[in-house]
């Protein structure tokens, strides 16, 4: 069993910056990949980026990459979402998952926290 806790979230004007942070529990932490994905309201939860057990291998949706970084610290427990240039459409609710598999699937996620709200104004 994986518990996540997301922090970090809040608001800011465009153009600026957040690290969005996701604390796990559990001593398994380091076998799962970790996601991010977001959710406007109305809309579906989407993939944001993806960081492999390791931390060797990362992967993003094309709307995020060159601005988002993800990363992880497995002695931590915790893995990192580094957002700059943020954009009025960044606004949304960021959730952290975990899976076996590193995919971008939602409805493949093992584990989910409950979200941190980023709201990006111009």
């Amino acid at each position: 069993q994986v518990q996540l806790a997301e922090s970090g979230g809040g608001s800011v004007q465009a153009g600026g910056s957040l690290r969005l942070s996701c604390a796990a529990s559990g001593r398994t932490f380091s076998s799962y990949a970790m996601e991010w994905f977001r959710q406007a309201p109305g809309k579906e939860r989407d993939f944001v980026a993806a960081v492999s057990s390791s931390g060797g291998s990362t992967y993003y949706a094309d709307s995020v990459k060159g601005r988002f970084t993800i990363s992880r610290d497995n002695a931590k427990n915790t893995v990192y979402l580094e957002m700059n240039s943020l954009k009025p459409e960044d606004t949304a609710v960021y959730y952290c998952a975990a899976d076996r598999l590193m995919v971008t699937d939602p409805r493949r996620m093992d584990y989910w926290g409950k979200g941190t709200q980023v709201t990006v104004s111009s």
